[in-house]
Formats: structure tokens, C-alpha cells, sequence
């Protein structure tokens, strides 16, 4: 099936319905994603998004990792391993995107993984700005965040 994008670019929709992706994964192919996004009250662009990736889990069976989380932040709100028997039915009716993926893309920035996962699909949007070729500013090691500036553990506000 063809779409057009919001550029008038057509791509290939290779997504699939939660069975079908389970059922690729049982024969072998490497992972299935699907993404939702995340809206902040009275904002009309996501602040962040919700990945869904279906993994074998080694047995023969799969797992589903749950990661989501703001945009431009390594802090996740979530980022765990659900088996089958919990996976929500919502989650059951969105639709996935075979892709690969290595374990350490779990720990990036959310727009980052997105960007892996869909490379890695053989997926790219035009639209899409190129998140690995960002610089990535991270703090010395020695610097220390006080908790007390986040207004925990102090009575007054700042």
C-alpha cells in the first residue's frame, strides 16, 4: 500500500497488525514497533511519545518493551519489559513497523531511538531531522545535581 507523506513523498506501509507482528517475530525477524505520541495539556505538538517493541525473548516466545517518555531528555517516565498475558489490548490494536534493534538504543534520548528504530526498518522520513548528528552535551562526571534545586528536600522554593 502506498501513503503519501505531508511532503507529497509516497512510502511503502509496511505496518502490521499486532498478530501479524507477533507472528514475524515467531519466525524470525527481529523486532516490530509501534509509536505513540505524547501531548502536554493545551499543546498542539507531542512533548514526547510512547514506544511500543515487540522482541523475542530468547525462548521462542516475545516480550513487549514499554519505553516512553519527553522529547530531548535521557530521563524515561517508563522503560520495562512486559510479557504477553500483560500487554494492554490497546496496545493490541495499534499497528507496527518490523525493524531491528540493539539493546543499548534502549537507553537513548526517545527521539533518538525512534530515529534508530526506523532506520533500521529501512524506513526514513524526509521530514524526519537527523537526532545522532546533534550534539549531545552531557555534564562532567564530577558535577553533582542537587536534589534540593528540583524543590525536594527543601522546604523553600526557587
Amino acid at each position: 500500500m502506498q501513503e503519501s507523506s505531508e511532503q507529497g513523498q509516497a512510502f511503502e506501509d509496511r505496518r502490521m497488525s499486532f498478530d501479524e507482528a507477533v507472528e514475524h517475530i515467531r519466525r524470525g525477524g527481529a523486532a516490530a514497533f509501534a509509536v505513540t505520541p505524547v501531548f502536554e495539556e493545551d499543546q498542539e505538538s507531542a512533548a514526547g511519545a510512547r514506544i511500543f517493541l515487540l522482541a523475542p525473548d530468547g525462548t521462542g516466545g516475545y516480550l513487549m518493551y514499554f519505553i516512553a517518555g519527553p522529547f530531548f531528555s535521557a530521563a524515561y517516565a517508563a522503560n520495562e519489559k512486559v510479557p504477553p498475558a500483560e500487554i494492554p489490548e490497546r496496545v493490541k490494536e495499534l499497528r507496527f513497523m518490523p525493524t531491528r534493534y540493539e539493546e543499548d538504543w534502549l537507553s537513548d534520548q526517545i527521539q533518538l531511538l525512534i530515529q534508530k528504530l526506523m532506520k533500521a526498518s529501512g524506513t526514513e522520513m524526509a521530514s524526519m531531522p537527523d537526532y545522532e548528528k546533534v550534539p549531545n552535551p552531557h555534564a562532567a562526571t564530577e558535577v553533582v545535581f542537587p536534589v534540593a534545586f528540583i524543590g525536594k528536600g527543601s522546604p523553600t522554593k526557587h
